[in-house]
């Protein structure tokens, strides 16, 4: 495997990019990278992708170098990338290095609240063909998120508990951005005040602080079966949202909130 990787390095001449130069030939290795790299303008130069790039449709069709079990590094080598979208979270830092190594540039998007995302769109316009088109798509992303977030303010916010799961029961606390979701529509994350990012939860703990809602990442079914799990012990209403949308850190984390505020606004004040 390593005198294959070898051979390819020397079959292969692989120029340094500067900074702010726009890419060719770009690879997004996390689902919510392809999104970001569409909506800035770059769709046309993403030559690979991770697993479950499936939006835009479009991204669909491009090859995947990467999944749960790994960066598919000789095949990101023979693509010749200019520019490689990283996601220090989840991609293994090993194959990322050795790619730097051959003078690939990598770019590391992290973006944790909508601030971030509006940010990481803005990074990619100086990789853009079209930069005008990524600053255009920031700051529509950033007046949406403030027109949300002045709409459906409210003095006293909806006690809401986010949930993932039934067993074992996991939430998110007020350093991801399902709670800012959350806090644009104008409800009080339960477990705001957790001290790791993604904590498990027992039933008990939730049921002592009352949540109003429930908000989960899932369809029909989904909210059957939390509403089942909670019958008798909880009166929250359950309120599902699209998985993508609330569980990808990009542009569409918008659609996320504009699902849930007015579910939220119909919802009478305690």
């Amino acid at each position: 495997m390593m005198r294959r990787f070898c051979l390819l390095l020397t079959a292969l001449s692989l120029p340094l990019v500067a900074a702010a130069s726009p890419a060719q030939r770009i690879i997004s290795l996390a689902p919510n990278l392809t999104e970001l790299a569409f909506a800035a303008g770059l769709g046309n130069q993403l030559v690979g992708v991770s697993a479950y790039s499936d939006f835009p449709p479009q991204a669909g069709k491009i090859e995947q170098v990467a999944n749960w079990q790994g960066i598919n590094v000789e095949r990101i080598v023979t693509l010749k990338p200019d520019l490689i979208l990283a996601w220090r979270g989840g991609n293994p830092q090993r194959p990322l290095e050795q790619l730097a190594s051959l003078g690939i540039k990598i770019l590391y998007l992290d973006p944790e609240n909508a601030e971030q995302v509006a940010g990481a769109l803005e990074q990619l316009a100086a990789y853009s063909p079209n930069p005008s088109l990524a600053q255009q798509a920031a700051g529509e992303f950033r007046q949406q998120w403030q027109a949300l977030k002045l709409k459906y303010h409210r003095e006293k916010p909806i006690p809401a508990f986010i949930q993932f799961g039934t067993l074992p029961l996991f939430t998110a606390s007020s350093a991801t951005m399902q709670s800012e979701v959350l806090e644009v529509c104008g409800a009080k994350n339960v477990f705001a005040d957790s001290p790791v990012p993604w904590p498990q939860v027992g039933r008990e703990q939730v049921l002592s602080r009352q949540p109003q809602v429930i908000v989960i990442s899932g369809g029909k079914s989904q909210k059957t079966i939390i509403e089942g799990y909670w019958h008798s012990l909880l009166t929250a209403q359950v309120i599902a949202l699209e998985p993508d949308w609330f569980s990808r850190a990009g542009p569409r984390i918008l659609l996320a909130a504009q699902q849930l505020c007015p579910q939220l606004a119909a919802l009478p004040q305690r």
